[in-house]
């Protein structure tokens, strides 16, 4: 059996706060966003258009989410990423089954949605589109 790293989080781990604890920690964008399971603005995020090395986690939390490996310019507007670290994420249908609304799997806050077969030449021909501000980013390269 490999190894689990530190980056797969069992879905049964908690981390849940009060709301005045969540405002207390949290931007009020952030809290909007997810807490409140709002959207950023299209094409506004501090990720959207970044590709550089690293691991971007829940800004809730700290759960490492997903690997730069996995993000992909999708021309949607928010940061995209064809596949979530395992463990890291919940995935809960919507009415209408369009797309999967996606939470962070340890402390429950809102990161966006999940659209499949929308003909992307990814993997798994998904796209987890993520609110920027629900993410933070760890560059792999030392000097950044």
């Amino acid at each position: 059996m490999a190894a689990m790293t530190t980056a797969a989080i069992p879905a049964t781990r908690s981390f849940q706060k009060q709301e005045e604890e969540w405002r207390a920690v949290l931007s009020p964008e952030q809290f909007r966003v997810l807490r409140l399971k709002g959207t950023d603005k299209r094409g506004k995020g501090e990720y959207t258009k970044k590709f550089e090395e690293g691991t971007y986690s829940c800004a809730g939390c700290g759960t490492a989410l997903y690997k730069s490996t996995t993000k992909f310019d999708s021309g949607c507007g928010w940061p995209a990423f064809f596949d979530a670290i395992p463990g890291a994420i919940k995935q809960t249908p919507e009415a209408g089954g369009r797309r999967m609304e996606i939470t962070c799997a340890v402390c429950d806050g809102h990161l966006g949605h999940v659209f499949k077969g929308e003909g992307y030449s990814t993997p798994t021909d998904q796209r987890h589109c993520v609110n920027s501000v629900s993410l933070k980013f760890a560059s792999t390269n030392s000097s950044q």
